[in-house]
């Protein structure tokens, strides 16, 4: 029964794509704050540029 349990892998594959979901996790958390960030720089620019239109009538 040891031996069996010793030589099962099964547990470590598991492991390990847990591990690579985590990373594509962590990966996809830092791009969408950079395109959040990107995107309110750009609806921002927008903003002002709507709000003097609208003051020149």
């Amino acid at each position: 029964m040891i031996k069996r349990f010793l030589r099962d892998e099964g547990g470590a594959t598991a492991i390990e794509y847990g591990l690579i979901a985590a990373l594509i996790a962590v990966v996809m958390a830092g791009g969408f704050s950079q395109m959040a960030e990107q995107l309110r720089l750009l609806w921002g620019d927008n903003n002002k540029d709507i709000q003097q239109g609208l003051n020149r009538h």
